[in-house]
């Protein structure tokens, strides 16, 4: 019983971020999270859901028939139970990506999975929760993610990249929320300070728009 996961849905569909943006992926997306993001796009996933044992996830998996998986929630980490199913999913062949706020533990996180880190802005309303001590335990092949939602926040999350020497550490996105900041004065505004960050955007909102699933 406690091995059981509370999965909001399963779906198979192009990767919106990160390195692997654009690959076909399958998405397994896990119920619940602690925080409240006031741009956050998947409340839908904080309740219900269906409670499910990871041998019939795993069967899902392997019909979609992908060789990415990508974990997200809400925020995955809230169940405890996820970290021997990462590790699975790495025994398995996968390879797997973690999509994490950066508000709860990374440390126990299987080596092998490629941890995104959202790091909370403060105009995202959470960013008293961003647990730092999380940087200690990012690899190479990981990634930090910065979601901006305006000159604040871009100005807040270049002072963390350079005191907290993200760059060093592994590659680092910056992505402009969702209807609040204009990509255009996010591309410049890298160009200007030279930044070492990869500009990203939403690929699955420029196709799908807010279409729950995608």
């Amino acid at each position: 019983m406690k091995e059981r996961l509370r999965i909001s849905e399963i779906f198979h569909s192009l990767q919106g971020e990160t390195r692997s943006v654009g690959r076909p992926a399958t998405f397994v997306r896990l119920t619940g999270c602690p925080l409240r993001c006031q741009y956050c796009d998947t409340a839908y996933a904080f309740h219900g859901g269906e409670w499910m044992e990871p041998a019939d996830i795993h069967e899902r998996i392997r019909a979609e028939g992908s060789p990415l998986v990508v974990v997200t929630g809400g925020e995955p980490l809230a169940q405890r139970a996820v970290l021997p199913f990462l590790s699975r999913l790495c025994d398995d062949g996968y390879e797997v990506f973690l999509e994490t706020s950066g508000a709860l533990p990374v440390a126990d996180v299987d080596g092998r999975v490629v941890k995104v880190l959202d790091l909370k802005t403060p105009d995202s309303g959470e960013a008293p929760r961003n647990l730092w001590e999380n940087i200690a335990h990012l690899s190479p092949r990981d990634q930090i993610k910065f979601v901006l939602c305006s000159r604040t926040d871009y100005d807040w999350a270049r002072e963390v990249l350079e005191r907290e020497h993200l760059a060093t550490r592994c590659e680092v996105l910056f992505s402009p929320a969702h209807g609040q900041l204009a990509l255009r004065d996010l591309a410049e505004w890298i160009l200007a300070d030279r930044l070492p960050v990869r500009l990203q955007v939403q690929l699955h909102k420029l196709i799908w728009g807010d279409v729950p699933g995608h």
